[in-house]
């Protein structure tokens, strides 16, 4: 009987401090722009920025100073790219500059005066590319289309020099090209930027605007005097457990909304790949927010300012895209900055959003970023109990210090009060 009585009250304990998170959230505007705005504006902006996730036959100025038959025959190789299109040719860089700075070409392609003399003699030739840096599809296409000429260019090359020293066509091949590759791109055909970009974006969206706008509440809390551990006065004495459980599943309901909407409308809407169950990506949400929302509350236990939120949001998010390898592979990311990577449950969540939605797995094929999201929630579980245990000690302690000080005071006959307005000089 007294075991039943313990878990209603523990379930009333529970829901109230639901409910006090709860108002907490919508009293603060901040925090609601932060999620509410802030959660569904990102991913709808990036994929208004982004919308056709390619640009094609980007218009560029070429500066060809060698003017030899190699040089023309290169750029007509550009010029016949999907990524490239020669709108003017220019004698000097300087000319080429002004039109990039008045934006009528994105790109620049600049041929030495040695080039052609340098491949007749059988030497390394260099061609030199400027990029307008206003948007990364820019550099893509005019990085891709001079490389992939490049590439073509040098089995050209090749060929003829085999061929001018007497090999049959067959041999010339063989030596050109031994081993036959034929690339294909399954999941991104079109290598669309807003595919490759955006399927990483959404997953972290949902962590950072949980971690700015729960952060942003601590801090003003604490700004008040007040903590994020502390109660009304009718819940004052709780376990930490429930205090932890009740707010964390304030965030949980408004994210499972949330992160519904951003995960399952927002691809639909814009037409991007689904081709997961959105049963499996119903899970996944799932795990992603319980780690979310515990590594929130385990390191906004450092926030103490409200402004603090601000400087993290500009350092730590391109950090935090970089670190889930959606655009550095993962292997190539030096040992320390793979172990920061294990902070963050975006590492293991963009990863598992990734091949789950835009290559098709399944929930047995993101297995590991499950374990490894799993072991993020036990470890933030542990972390975020102790910090909120710390500080109730702290809270405490200070109240019964403050307690001390009255009495001492009342003792030698001062008012504290009185005291504050002195020193304040009213």
């Amino acid at each position: 009987m007294k075991e039943t009585n313990y878990i209603g009250l523990w379930l009333r304990n529970w829901y109230d401090i639901f409910v006090h998170e709860i108002r907490l959230i919508f009293s603060d505007a901040g925090v609601l722009v932060i999620f509410f705005v802030g959660g569904l504006l990102y991913p709808v902006l990036y994929n208004l920025i982004y919308m056709h996730g390619t640009v094609d036959d980007m218009p560029i100025a070429v500066v060809d100073l060698s003017g030899g038959s190699y040089s023309r025959r290169y750029l007509q190789k550009v010029d016949a790219t999907r990524e490239c299109e020669i709108l003017t040719y220019c004698a000097s860089l300087e000319e080429a500059r002004q039109l990039m700075e008045r934006r009528t070409v994105h790109g620049i392609v600049l041929i030495p005066r040695d080039f052609d003399e340098r491949l007749v003699r059988g030497e390394q030739a260099t061609i030199s590319t400027y990029a307008d840096m206003s948007s990364f599809l820019y550099y893509k296409c005019l990085t891709m289309g001079t490389s992939l000429t490049m590439l073509d260019e040098m089995h050209t090359i090749q060929t003829e020099r085999y061929a001018s020293a007497g090999l049959d066509a067959q041999s010339t091949y063989q030596l050109v090209q031994p081993v036959l590759s034929d690339e294909e791109i399954p999941y991104n055909r079109p290598f669309s930027y807003t595919i490759f970009f955006l399927s990483a974006a959404l997953m972290l969206v949902i962590q950072q605007t949980l971690f700015y706008g729960q952060s942003l509440l601590v801090g003003t809390l604490r700004e008040q005097n007040r903590s994020f551990v502390s109660m009304p006065r009718h819940l004052q004495g709780l376990g930490v457990g429930r205090v932890l459980l009740g707010r964390g599943a304030a965030y949980f309901a408004i994210y499972m909304v949330l992160g519904t909407l951003i995960l399952l409308l927002i691809p639909w809407i814009f037409r991007l790949p689904q081709r997961a169950f959105w049963t499996d990506i119903l899970v996944l949400l799932v795990i992603y927010l319980v780690d979310c929302i515990l590594f929130t509350f385990t390191w906004s236990s450092l926030i103490w300012r409200r402004e603090t939120v601000f400087v993290l949001f500009l350092s730590v998010s391109p950090i935090c895209m970089f670190l889930t390898g959606f655009s550095w592979p993962t292997s190539a990311i030096p040992p320390f900055w793979q172990w920061v990577s294990y902070l963050f449950p975006s590492t293991f969540g963009c990863q598992a959003f990734i091949n789950l939605n835009t290559a098709g797995g399944t929930l047995s094929t993101i297995a590991p970023q499950i374990r490894a999201m799993t072991l993020q929630t036990v470890i933030y579980y542990f972390l975020s109990t102790v910090a909120m245990f710390i500080e109730q000690r702290m809270i405490e302690n200070k109240d019964r210090l403050d307690a001390l000080k009255e009495r001492i005071n009342e003792r030698r006959g001062m008012d504290a009060a009185e005291t504050r307005q002195i020193i304040a000089g009213e």
